[in-house]
């Protein structure tokens, strides 16, 4: 499918998965960290069952692969125990080059819709809010969704695929093992390919500000 930025957007292939890791590789170094592991999540993701394959969907421009988006069940508990199967997805990365040009927002759009025909209804998603808000994301207080223990992380944002999925109720999020990662193997495995020099950029203090930021 071709949408109406040029980008051809299917889903993934074994084929593509190496250009995709690649791909998150360059897309995230130095982005939150000097150097980055998500194209190790990438590579670890994919063989586990909560990886969901038909929402793994890369766009293409001129036959190039700039882009991907990956989804991974999560879980929303409420307060007497009822548990919602939800999405969220990550890595979302698109190449430097082609960075703030549309792109992200065509897969989110594209992979939502593909979401809802598959009988999902809601997303929770962690990230830059400045990121997302446009795509209708919104703050997770809003939704009265939390973490355990009850705190709102300003970078966990909700996006609801059916109006009124969520009902006021307070629910605690839960991501899937999934997106655990074993930071000495990311590293071991980074150490392996060509090397990328890591350094110190702004955007790792605004990443650890807002990531230790809740709101009230």
């Amino acid at each position: 499918m071709k949408n109406q930025n040029l980008y051809n957007i299917r889903v993934e292939t074994p084929a593509d998965y190496e250009t995709v890791e690649t791909l998150t590789r360059r897309a995230f170094y130095n982005m939150y960290i000097p150097g980055c592991s998500e194209h190790y999540l990438v590579r670890t993701m994919r063989s586990h069952e909560d990886f969901i394959p038909q929402l793994a969907l890369i766009a293409e421009l001129d036959g190039q692969i700039i882009g991907n988006i990956m989804y991974t069940k999560a879980k929303l508990v409420d307060e007497a125990g009822e548990t919602k199967e939800i999405l969220t997805f990550g890595p979302l990365c698109i190449a430097p080059e082609y960075q703030r040009r549309g792109c992200g927002k065509a897969l989110m759009q594209h992979s939502v819709q593909k979401a809802v025909s598959m009988g999902y209804d809601v997303v929770v998603i962690f990230g830059s809010p400045r990121n997302y808000v446009s795509s209708g994301f919104q703050s997770c207080k809003k939704h009265n969704v939390c973490l355990e223990g009850g705190k709102f992380p300003a970078a966990m944002m909700v996006k609801e695929l059916k109006p009124g999925a969520l009902d006021g109720r307070k629910w605690f999020y839960y991501d899937s093992p999934a997106m655990q990662l074993d930071e000495e193997a990311a590293q071991r495995y980074d150490d392996s390919l060509e090397p990328m020099e890591k350094k110190h950029q702004p955007s790792q203090e605004e990443f650890y500000i807002l990531s230790n930021a809740a709101l009230q």
